[in-house]
C-alpha cells in the first residue's frame, strides 16, 4: 500500500481471474489508511486475492468514507470497451483475456462531507472507529480546518454529525494540566472542554478564558453562535492578565461582538475575588474595537474653594471618517462657572495634518479678597489654538504651516490644575506660506502675532512678505575651462522684506484705535560678494552691500515747557532712507595640542583658535534723519531719529570707517578609555568648552566713543551632563550720574574693572537619571506617542503629564533629577531719557523622583523666583504601582492654585475612565 498525498483520490484495484473490482475513495488525511484496511478486509473475506494499489486521479477533496455494499455505494458491473472511462488493466495482467468482464465498484460521495481540508496530528495515537464513523486523537492533538485551529490532549471527531469534541488531560493529582485551546481568526480561547460543529460553526465551551482586545474574559459557560457573536454565562471580565485577577467585573449574562462591543446585564465589581454587590450597574457597555470610535467621555469629580463642586472632562468624541474627528469637553461648577472646549484633529496622510482647538470660559469665582461688594467675580475669556503642517511631498517647492495661539490675557490664570500654563505670560502665533523656484528665487508670506498677559499689549504683523534672490554669478560662463577669472566669482543677491504691524491693548480695543496704530515698512538689501582663493592660511572675503528702508510714518518729538514733558506727533506718508557699506573680511584657524605623559589619565588637551578680522566703511547717508531733542528743563539734549518707533528701525547715525575683530575658541580633552587596554588606544574625546570668545569694533573716523561694545559668550557641556550657556554685553565707557556714557574708557586692572556690563544672561541645565532595571539609562514616560500628532497636541499632552506626574511614573527608573537655572540682566533707557532702569530676572526649576521601594515612588517639581525671593510653584506626588492598577496622589501646596488630587484607576486604556478620583483646589489669588 502507498500512502496517498493529501487531497488526492485513492483507487484500490483488486484483480482476480476474470474481473477487477475498482473502489474510488475520496480520502481525508488519516482516513486513507483506515479505508484501505477496510477494503482489504472486505475483499479477503469475500475470497479475493492479494490486491494491487495505485495512486489515483486528483479531484475534489471530500473527507468521507462510504461503506461498500451500502445503498450509497452499490457496485455496478460493466463490460470494458475501448472508449470506456474505466481504467484498463495492466498489459501483463489482461494478456490473452480478450473476453474478460470487469466489475467496477465505485464509492460515491456522501451527503455528510465537508468543504475544506482537515489537517490533524496526534502525538500519542489515533483510533478510527468504522462502525461509529469516529476518529479519536490522543496526546497533544491538533486539528486545523479553514481558519480554525484546535489543540487539546484528546480530540474526538464524528464524521456523520461533523461534531468535534476536545478535552484536557489530568495529572497525577487529578488537576487538568493540558486544557483545549481554540483559535479562529482573532479569537483565542482556553477551556476545560470544547464542543464544535463543522456544519454551522457553532461552539459550546466550559470554564473558558479568552481575550478580546485588552479585556480578559472568563466564563463558566460560553456559546459561540457565529464567527463574530458569542454569549457567556457567569462571566468575569478584567484588564488584569493574571489567572486570579486583582479586580474584575461580574455579570450573569454577557454578549460579545468581536472587535466591536461587549454588553452585559447587571454588573458589579470584585476585588481580590471578593464581590462588592452593593456597587452595581444595571447594565454595562465595554468597547472592544481597535482604533478610533465615537463615544462618551466620562468626567472626574472635583471640589474648589473658588468655583465650588464640579465635573471636569465630561464630553463626547465623534469620528467623521478616517480623516477628521471632534472632541467636545466641558467643565461645570456649582457656583455657575463653566468651560467648553472643542478640539478637532484632521489628517490626510502624505498631504497635511492639523489640529484646531477653541475654548470658552465663563469664570465665576468666589470673591474672597473683599475688593468689591459682590459675592462673586465673573468674567469671560477664550483661547484659540490652531496648528497645521503640510507634507513636503504634497506639493514640492511650496509649504504651508500654521501655529496659532490667541486668546484672552486672563485665560491662563483661571485654569484649574495646570500650574505650568498658569504662569505662561507670552502667547505667539505664526502662519506661513513659502514657495521656491528651482533654488533660484524664494518667497514667503507670514502672519505673526504676540501678546503679553501682564502688559495686555497685542502686536500683530499681517502680513510680512519676504522675497529673496539666491546669489548668482553674472560673469561666470556656462561652461568654464581651466581656472576661472577673479571677476567670475562675483556674486549678487537680493533680500526684500515688507512688514505691516498693528498694536492694541486687549482691554481697550476699538476699531478707531486699531487703525491709528497701523504701521508699514519695507527694507531692501543688495549684497555683492567675491569668492577669492585662500592666501596661505588666510581666507579673504570682500563684500559690498546696498540697503534701503521704506517707512509709512515719521515721529516728531518736542519738549513742552508748560507740561514739562515730551510731546510726540505722528505724520503719515511715504519716506525712505538708505545706506551703503564696503568691507573686507579675513579669518583663519590656529591649532595647539599639549601632550601628557603615558601614565596620565589625560592623553592630550587640544585648543583651537578662530580669529576674525574685517575692515569696513559706510558713509553717513542718514544725518538728515537725526535731530537734537531736549529731554528736561535743564536743557539737556539727546540725538534721536525721526524713524524711532517705526516698524523698521532707523540706521545708525554717523559714518563708520574702522575695524571689527573677534576671537572664538574651542577646547577639547582626550582621556584614556578604561575599557580599552591596548597599547595604541585612541582614547575618548571630551569637549570642555564648545565655544567661548568675544566680538567688538573700533571706528577710526569717530572723534569720540570710537570703541564699540564688547559681546562676550561661552557655551559648554560639562561631562556630557551639564549644559551651560552664557553671554554678556560690555560697555567700555564710564557714565555720569544720569547713566549716560562719557568719553572715558573704564579700565582699572587693579580693581578688576574692564568696562560695565549692560546686559548678561546665563542658563544652566542638567538631567541625571539612574540606570533602569533593564540596564538602560533613558527615561521613557508612559506617554502614548502618535506619529501623526500635531506639535500643539504634543505640547498640551506634555503639559498634562507635567501637571499629573504621578500618572506617568516610570517605575523602571530608580531615581531621576532635572535642574535648570536662568539669569537675565539688562539696562533699559527710561521713557523720559533721564537715565536707565535695571531689570533682573532669575529663576530656578527642578523636578525629580526616586523609588522608596520597587512599588512606591515619590517626586516633586518646583519653581523659585530669585527676583521676588519667593517660591512660585511646588508640586509633589506619590505613586503606588499595583500591577493592573495605579494609585497616584498629586499635591500642589504652593502656586497660583493650591490643589490636592487622589486618583485610583486601572492602568489599561480601555478602563481608564473607571477611576476613583478626588480633587480639591484653592485659589491663592484674590479675585
Amino acid at each position: 500500500m502507498e500512502t496517498p498525498v493529501t487531497g488526492q483520490d485513492l483507487i484500490f484495484v483488486i484483480v482476480n481471474k476474470t474481473t477487477q473490482h475498482k473502489f474510488t475513495v475520496k480520502s481525508a488525511p488519516g482516513f486513507a489508511i483506515a479505508a484501505a484496511l477496510f477494503i482489504l478486509t472486505f475483499y479477503v473475506q469475500a475470497g479475493g486475492k492479494t490486491p494491487a494499489f495505485f495512486p489515483g486521479i486528483t479531484g475534489p477533496y471530500h473527507p468521507v468514507l462510504s461503506i461498500p455494499g451500502s445503498p450509497a455505494s452499490k457496485a455496478d458491473t460493466v463490460r470494458l470497451k475501448k472508449d470506456s472511462s474505466a481504467q484498463k488493466l495492466p498489459s501483463d495482467t489482461l494478456k490473452n483475456r480478450r473476453d474478460s468482464t470487469v466489475r467496477v465498484d465505485t464509492i460515491r460521495i456522501s451527503k455528510d462531507s465537508v468543504d475544506a481540508i482537515i489537517k490533524y496530528h496526534g502525538e500519542d495515537s489515533g483510533v478510527f472507529n468504522i462502525s461509529t464513523k469516529e476518529l479519536l486523537l490522543y496526546g497533544k492533538a491538533t486539528t486545523e480546518y479553514k481558519d480554525l485551529k484546535l489543540e487539546a490532549a484528546t480530540i474526538q471527531y464524528n464524521q456523520e454529525s461533523q461534531m468535534v469534541k476536545a478535552f484536557g488531560a489530568t495529572d497525577s493529582t487529578g488537576d487538568i494540566n493540558s486544557k483545549p485551546q481554540f483559535t479562529q481568526g482573532d479569537l483565542k480561547t482556553i477551556s476545560d472542554s470544547i464542543f464544535y460543529s463543522l456544519k454551522n460553526q457553532k461552539a459550546y465551551t466550559r470554564n473558558t478564558f479568552l481575550q478580546e482586545g485588552e479585556i480578559f474574559v472568563n466564563a463558566r459557560y460560553l456559546k459561540k453562535i457565529s464567527a463574530d457573536e458569542t454569549f457567556a454565562k457567569d462571566a468575569r471580565f478584567t484588564t488584569c492578565n493574571l489567572d486570579t485577577p486583582h479586580f474584575a467585573f461580574r455579570s450573569r449574562r454577557m454578549k460579545m461582538i468581536n472587535n466591536k462591543l461587549a454588553v452585559t446585564g447587571r454588573v458589579y465589581p470584585e476585588v481580590e475575588s471578593v464581590p462588592i454587590p452593593m456597587v452595581f450597574l444595571p447594565f454595562g457597555l465595554f468597547p472592544l474595537n481597535v482604533g478610533r470610535h465615537s463615544g462618551v467621555l466620562f468626567p472626574a469629580f472635583t471640589s474648589s474653594e473658588d468655583y465650588g463642586l464640579g465635573l471636569e472632562g465630561l464630553g463626547y468624541y465623534k469620528t467623521f471618517g478616517d480623516h477628521w474627528d471632534l472632541t467636545t469637553r466641558t467643565n461645570i461648577y456649582s457656583y455657575g462657572g463653566w468651560t467648553l472646549n472643542l478640539n478637532s484633529k484632521y489628517i490626510q496622510r502624505y498631504k497635511y495634518s492639523g489640529n484646531f482647538n477653541v475654548t470658552f470660559q465663563n469664570t465665576k469665582a468666589l470673591n474672597r479678597g473683599g475688593l468689591t461688594l459682590d459675592e462673586f467675580t465673573n468674567y469671560k475669556s477664550y483661547m484659540i489654538n490652531w496648528s497645521h503642517t503640510r507634507d513636503n511631498r504634497a506639493r514640492p517647492g511650496t509649504n504651508f504651516s500654521a501655529s496659532v495661539n490667541f486668546g484672552s490675557t486672563k485665560f491662563n490664570q483661571s485654569l484649574l490644575n495646570n500650574p505650568y500654563q498658569n504662569f505662561q505670560n507670552q502667547l505667539s502665533s505664526s502662519i506661513s506660506y513659502s514657495k521656491d523656484w528651482n533654488g533660484k528665487f524664494n518667497m514667503s508670506l507670514n502672519l505673526n502675532h504676540n501678546q503679553n498677559s501682564v502688559t495686555k499689549l497685542v502686536n500683530m504683523n499681517l502680513p510680512t512678505a519676504n522675497f529673496n534672490v539666491v546669489t548668482f554669478y553674472p560673469f561666470q560662463p556656462k561652461e568654464s575651462v581651466g581656472t576661472g577669472k577673479w571677476y567670475e566669482k562675483i556674486g549678487i543677491g537680493y533680500n526684500g522684506n515688507f512688514l505691516n504691524q498693528v498694536s492694541f491693548y486687549d482691554t481697550a480695543f476699538s476699531l478707531r484705535r486699531l487703525l491709528d496704530t497701523i504701521q508699514w515698512g519695507a527694507q531692501h538689501s543688495l549684497p555683492i560678494t567675491v569668492s577669492l582663493p585662500p592666501v596661505g592660511p588666510f581666507t579673504l572675503a570682500p563684500s559690498i552691500s546696498y540697503e534701503e528702508r521704506w517707512y509709512g510714518q515719521t515721529s516728531n518729538k518736542k519738549w513742552n515747557p508748560a507740561t514739562k514733558r515730551i510731546d510726540t506727533s505722528i505724520t503719515k506718508g511715504f519716506y525712505s532712507s538708505r545706506q551703503m557699506s564696503f568691507g573686507m573680511g579675513i579669518n583663519t584657524r590656529i591649532f595647539g595640542t599639549y601632550q601628557f605623559g603615558p601614565k596620565s589619565k589625560i592623553m592630550a588637551i587640544r585648543h583651537e583658535i578662530r580669529p576674525t578680522f574685517s575692515v569696513s566703511y559706510h558713509p553717513d547717508f542718514v544725518a538728515k534723519d537725526f535731530y537734537n531733542l531736549q529731554v528736561d528743563s535743564t536743557g539737556r539734549t539727546v540725538r534721536v531719529s525721526k524713524y524711532d518707533g517705526a516698524v523698521v528701525g532707523p540706521f545708525s547715525e554717523g559714518a563708520f570707517g574702522g575695524i571689527s575683530f573677534g576671537v572664538d575658541n574651542l577646547l577639547e580633552m582626550k582621556v584614556r578609555d578604561k575599557n580599552d587596554t591596548s597599547a595604541n588606544q585612541k582614547g575618548k574625546k571630551i569637549k570642555l568648552l564648545d565655544g567661548f570668545g568675544f566680538n567688538s569694533s573700533y571706528n577710526l573716523m569717530a572723534d569720540s566713543f570710537a570703541l564699540g561694545y564688547f559681546s562676550l559668550y561661552a557655551r559648554s557641556t560639562l561631562f556630557e551632563k551639564i549644559n551651560i550657556t552664557a553671554g554678556a554685553t560690555l560697555d567700555p565707557y564710564q557714565v555720569d550720574r544720569f547713566g549716560r556714557d562719557t568719553n572715558h574708557i573704564l579700565f582699572d586692572p587693579l580693581h578688576f574693572k574692564f568696562g560695565r556690563i549692560v546686559s548678561s544672561n546665563i542658563a544652566i541645565s542638567t538631567s541625571i537619571t539612574s540606570k533602569s532595571k533593564n540596564g538602560k539609562t533613558d527615561k521613557s514616560k508612559d506617554i502614548p506617542v502618535d506619529p501623526f500628532m500635531t506639535p500643539d497636541e504634543q505640547q498640551r499632552q506634555l503639559q498634562f503629564a507635567r501637571a499629573n506626574p504621578a500618572e506617568f511614573t516610570d517605575f523602571d527608573i530608580p531615581w531621576s533629577l532635572n535642574f535648570s537655572y536662568s539669569l537675565n540682566f539688562t539696562r533699559i533707557p527710561r521713557a523720559d531719557y533721564s537715565g536707565y532702569n535695571t531689570q533682573t530676572f532669575s529663576s530656578a526649576n527642578f523636578n525629580g523622583d526616586f523609588s522608596l521601594t520597587p512599588k512606591w515612588k515619590v517626586g516633586a517639581t518646583g519653581y523659585y523666583d530669585f527676583s521676588t525671593g519667593k517660591i512660585s510653584q511646588i508640586s509633589t506626588f506619590i505613586s503606588r504601582e499595583m500591577h493592573c492598577w495605579q494609585l497616584s496622589i498629586n499635591v500642589t501646596p504652593i502656586g497660583l492654585f493650591r490643589t490636592f488630587n487622589v486618583t485610583f484607576s486601572p492602568k489599561n486604556g480601555i478602563l481608564r475612565d473607571l477611576r476613583i478620583n478626588r480633587t480639591r483646589s484653592f485659589s491663592s489669588t484674590n479675585y
